[in-house]
């Protein structure tokens, strides 16, 4: 293991109530393998791809070993989400540099049956935190299709800093597309992103509470 790999702690896992985020095991090519299927129309649309096309995807057992050399190298930290005990999602950080930079990439996706219950904002606000504040990165971004409207409601509710459009910057479902860049550092969530967020959910959870009340009495 280097140096910076074992300054990741890999391999890691973190939970926060019914989520927990670990590494992918070889063992879970049949459940991992069955919810991209089910979801694979679904995600497509986002989908990184090759500019020259072609080659073969990698298989379970090869993607997981490359994440594992990834991780232990220091350069990526690649967890799956796991909601009670059944893998719904993955989220991970890319392109990770350290030296006077310590920036890395979040990519994110998650079953469509679970979407839209705060899975993968806590998911992500939890990646966040561990790498801000359990091992001294600097700097995290996220860059979204503009027409990903489900992904920029995720930043949108964890308080990303908007960076403005990059222009053709990924190669996505076969074509050069732009992109919205969002990004996050230890000074814009002073007390932790997860803590916000569920501020946040609290708050929401209040004003519903106070507008149903308020239409009880009126009906």
């Amino acid at each position: 293991m280097s140096e910076l790999g074992a300054g990741l702690g890999w391999p890691i896992e973190l939970s926060d109530g019914l989520i927990t985020l670990r590494p992918l095991r070889r063992r879970d090519a049949k459940s991992w393998n069955a919810v991209r299927s089910a979801n694979a129309e679904w995600l497509a649309p986002w989908e990184a791809t090759h500019p020259e096309g072609g080659g073969r995807p990698l298989t379970f057992g090869a993607m997981v070993r490359s994440f594992d050399r990834e991780a232990r190298a220091g350069r990526m930290i690649p967890l799956a989400v796991q909601l009670h005990d059944r893998i719904v999602g993955q989220v991970s950080v890319s392109g990770i540099v350290w030296g006077s930079l310590r920036s890395g990439q979040i990519g994110y996706w998650v079953d469509r049956s679970v979407a839209g219950q705060g899975i993968t904002p806590t998911a992500v606000a939890m990646m966040v935190d561990h790498c801000l504040f359990g091992l001294g990165m600097h700097r995290l971004e996220v860059n979204i299709r503009p027409e990903n409207t489900a992904s920029l409601r995720v930043v949108e509710k964890l308080g990303f800093r908007s960076e403005g459009i990059r222009r053709r910057y990924l190669h996505i479902d076969g074509a050069w597309r732009d992109h919205a860049s969002f990004a996050v550092t230890p000074e814009d969530v002073p007390g932790g992103m997860l803590t916000r967020w569920r501020r946040s959910q609290r708050v929401l959870a209040a004003r519903e509470h106070e507008q149903h009340t308020r239409w009880s009495e009126q009906t």
